[in-house]
């Protein structure tokens, strides 16, 4: 489980046995708050496959395998593939909530839904223990990852075990209802859980849908550019240059920083090397040896 494929792999298996699952006892107990696990779980197993192959794009370019035809193609490699996914993963999360939101309100308006709380009760058991395995697993493996993919993974898992909880709460709680002066209100548990539910999820992709529109405008990150210029200021003041202009951008895992530095008109010539002397231990600093960051140092008159 050491790789960020391996990890999202073993996602999409949990993924497709839970969305199974829901579905088989979604119609057997006749709930749609299971029902709607199910559809939800199967969209996030559309999405994590779209995670695995985004994944091993941008892995290939940070490696430079792919063929000069690719490479020529796309000089900038897939870096931005992983903010699309991100934002698009998000949008389709808050309609279905919304959906789902909509539908609850309007079968508490009809009267409720009856539901078999037995089958119902052992799904949300089931589930629940699925869901915090896989939270935990996938937890543990990214924090030597460090993969956003991952991370976003862990949120939706999160969630689902938050909504499984609820699920779970609330069939045990209708179940009691039987048989009780409140039995009037049991067909009303699972749409208001689901409604519930769906109100509490709308709001929750909203940060990743966020960060994702940062990347995708080129938001200048505020730390990246602070480093920058710390860097680039101390190189104009221990040589005597002009000044600095340092732009930064951020688009998923890739960080590029250009550096301009305003060399005054008349210097004495330097050779290349020399140039180049100035330049690397700037690169270094910033660059390390995450191959996801660019850095280019330009000197110049104007």
């Amino acid at each position: 489980m050491r790789t960020e494929q391996n990890v999202l792999r073993l996602s999409f298996v949990g993924i497709l046995v839970f969305a199974v699952v829901a579905i088989v006892f979604g119609l057997i107990a006749g709930s749609s708050a299971i029902l709607f696990d199910g559809v939800f779980s199967g969209v996030d197993a559309v999405m994590s496959l779209a995670s695995i192959w985004v994944a091993g794009l941008v892995a290939r370019s940070a490696s430079n395998t792919f063929s000069a035809r690719t490479r020529r193609r796309f000089g900038w490699g897939f870096w931005h593939l992983e903010p699309i996914l991100l934002a698009v993963n998000a949008v389709l999360m808050m309609s279905i909530a919304g959906y789902a939101a909509v539908q609850s309100v309007q079968s508490i308006l009809d009267g409720g839904r009856e539901v078999e709380f037995g089958p119902a009760m052992i799904y949300a058991v089931i589930i629940l223990v699925l869901t915090i395995t896989l939270t935990i697993v996938e937890y543990r493996a990214n924090r030597h990852i460090g993969s956003a993919l991952i991370a976003m993974d862990v949120k939706g898992w999160i969630m689902s075990g938050g909504i499984t909880a609820a699920l779970l709460i609330a069939f045990a709680v209708g179940s009691l209802l039987d048989g009780t002066e409140a039995e009037w209100f049991a067909p009303y548990v699972d749409p208001t859980v689901l409604l519930i539910v769906a109100v509490v999820l709308v709001p929750v992709p909203i940060g990743i849908l966020r960060s994702a529109l940062a990347d995708l405008l080129m938001v200048t990150p505020q730390d990246l550019q602070r480093d920058a210029e710390e860097h680039a200021t101390r190189l104009v003041e221990e040589n005597g240059f002009d000044s600095a202009e340092v732009y930064t951008a951020k688009m998923g895992r890739s960080r590029e920083v250009q550096i301009f530095i305003r060399v005054p008109v008349g210097a004495a010539a330097r050779p290349l090397e020399a140039w180049d002397d100035l330049r690397a231990p700037l690169v270094e600093a910033l660059r390390g040896d995450d191959p996801n960051r660019f850095v280019t140092v330009t000197f110049s008159t104007r």
